[in-house]
């Protein structure tokens, strides 16, 4: 019995020592969209349906996922754009008002794409 519980204290040192390596809380929502919370300090309330990680609010039907992060995938910043021809043709892209803007017609200016597996801003010069 002794060993048992040696091992599980062991293991739950372990496991602990490899969560402090994470810096951020990414929440996934259901229609895709992320937005990642520093674990620094971080304190989760749940109040009905709402939980409220940090300054971050979110109903609980609504969340698809959540997982620690090295890295704040709110932004969906890269430096290289690389989307498939198929991605690209269902995309939705926003003006930064947030109204739906024909990709026909864009003009010069800064967009936000969204595709079914990624949102990302980019510039058209």
């Amino acid at each position: 019995m002794k060993k048992i519980i040696l091992l599980l204290t062991v293991l739950a040192g372990t496991m602990t020592a490899q969560a402090d390596s994470y810096t951020f809380l990414t929440f996934e929502t259901t229609d895709g969209a992320k937005a990642s919370v520093s674990v620094e300090k971080l304190v989760l309330t749940i109040s009905g349906t709402t939980l409220t990680a940090g300054s971050q609010q979110f109903t609980l039907s609504n969340l698809n996922k959540m997982y620690f992060s090295t890295a704040d995938e709110t932004t969906g910043i890269s430096e290289e754009l690389r989307v498939n021809s198929e991605e690209m043709a269902t995309a939705t892209f926003y003006d930064l008002h947030g109204k739906i803007v024909d990709k026909s017609q864009l003009s010069k200016g800064v967009y936000i794409v969204k595709t079914k597996n990624r949102t990302y801003i980019i510039a058209v010069r």
